[in-house]
């Protein structure tokens, strides 16, 4: 695969600001940050950073598969939270999907989301191995 292939997630965001879900070039995929936010545009696990950040997972792996790859290829995650007290809680929902693929990690504290009922913000980076 040499082309490029965007992948959309349908929200009228990806138009405004002019972004992909996840975009794969090659044998790279790289996924945009993503935070619990379901399809009807509500914030899931409000207040609660683990049930969020299990939710962003779980989108990612839904666009890591679009994308022709699968969580087992991500090398690299990177975690935005709002509060570093939050960590814990992070890392145990990055632990379920990642304690035997083990990729690099980063999880760094930041002042705000685009939503103050957002918590943990998630973004990864696969090769695709054929």
């Amino acid at each position: 695969m040499n082309k490029r292939l965007n992948i959309s997630s349908g929200t009228t965001w990806e138009e405004i600001v002019g972004y992909s879900r996840a975009v794969r070039a090659g044998q790279v995929i790289e996924v945009a940050g993503t935070t619990a936010v379901d399809e009807a545009g509500q914030v899931v696990g409000a207040g609660d950073p683990y049930q969020q950040a299990r939710y962003a997972l779980s989108k990612i792996e839904k666009a890591l598969r679009a994308a022709g790859g699968s969580l087992d290829q991500v090398v690299r995650t990177r975690m935005f939270v709002t509060d570093m007290a939050h960590w814990q809680e992070v890392g145990r929902a990055h632990g379920e999907y990642f304690r035997n693929i083990k990729p690099v990690a980063t999880m760094v504290a930041v002042k705000a989301l685009i939503s103050p009922e957002l918590l943990v913000e998630i973004e990864v980076t696969a090769i695709v191995t054929e």
